[in-house]
């Protein structure tokens, strides 16, 4: 499709005015307290995918609410270590599939962990992790962006983003770990995810890597886009005419533009100027509002896959630049 959104020049400089809720600090800082009340328990089960340069570990842990998330770690055979680690979070709709999907971190030297999303992993990549039932949960658009979300308690993205913290505490558990260097990334949903735990553990994330990130700017999203997921936002506004602010404050603490804001960890970027999906002004929003020193790579012909396997092969520069 065509440009749709503002021009370059100006999304270069695009800072909208943040809605921020006045507990949001203290909304996340006993999220992650209640989670962390509940042994880590994390898991390391050698799993036989017959790849001979690579061992591979299924993983679990206890994420919100003590509940077990599924993940794979992967580091390459017969490492010693210390590693630098890739923390990676996954796409809308998509679960941790199988170890043969994520061979390309722990082939360029690195330990990997890949963490399943709870309750998704049925449309287009299988998971293992359920959603177990909590309460509050309202009323929702079929889809994972409405569930609970009348409530930032109940909301849907608490669990998740709760999990993602604790996928990096359980990376850190793993002796072939360097605790110093801890990079998160992600595309889309993913990307939002590694944004979200890069403001929340600042002093733990080195590096931050979120790609066309979903999660950003809800409400221009909205009213810029008719494409799924932001769409279920929309459908369900529609229906519930009298929530509509409600809504829009319980994601106020689940934007990534407030997680940029305090994130700190060394960033790459990138942005597709033809997404529909994520629209270039939600990307650039959080990467202009990013507090940490930051790059981003813009493909200009690109809708939401981005960059594809040429961002990949940026991302593998950028942390080798790093860390050799």
């Amino acid at each position: 499709m065509p440009l749709f959104d503002l021009p370059l020049e100006q999304l270069r400089t695009y800072r909208p005015e943040r809605q921020e809720p006045a507990d949001f600090d203290s909304f996340w800082a006993q999220s992650l307290t209640e989670a962390r009340a509940h042994p880590l328990a994390a898991r390391f089960e050698l799993a036989d995918f017959k790849l001979k340069t690579i061992d591979c570990y299924d993983v679990t842990f206890a994420g919100y609410d003590g509940q077990p998330v599924r993940g794979w770690f992967m580091v390459p055979h017969g490492a010693t270590g210390p590693l630098p680690c890739v923390v990676q979070y996954i796409g809308y709709g998509g679960g941790r599939g199988y170890p043969l999907e994520w061979l390309v971190w722990p082939s360029a030297g690195y330990a990997h962990l890949v963490m399943d999303t709870r309750g998704q992993g049925s449309t287009w990549r299988h998971g293992d992790t359920p959603d177990l039932p909590t309460a509050g949960a309202n009323p929702f658009h079929p889809g994972f962006m409405t569930q609970g979300i009348l409530n930032p308690v109940t909301y849907y993205y608490r669990r998740v983003f709760v999990d993602a913290v604790r996928a990096v505490e359980t990376a850190l558990s793993h002796p072939l770990v360097d605790a110093r260097r801890i990079a998160v990334t992600g595309g889309s949903q993913g990307g939002g995810i590694a944004l979200a735990v890069s403001g929340l553990i600042p002093d733990v994330v080195a590096v931050a890597m979120p790609d066309v990130p979903f999660l950003c700017h809800y409400r221009r999203a909205t009213e810029l886009v008719d494409t799924d997921p932001y769409a279920e936002i929309t459908r369900y506004c529609k229906i519930h005419r009298d929530k509509v602010e409600t809504v829009f404050n319980t994601l106020s603490y689940f934007d990534g533009v407030n997680f940029a804001v305090r994130a700190r960890a060394r960033a790459l970027f990138s942005v597709g100027l033809m997404d529909d999906i994520c629209p270039p002004s939600t990307v650039f929003a959080a990467y202009n509002y990013y507090a940490g020193e930051k790059d981003i790579r813009i493909w200009s012909y690109n809708n939401h896959e981005g960059g594809g396997v040429h961002h990949q092969l940026e991302q593998l520069r950028f942390l080798a630049g790093l860390w050799g």
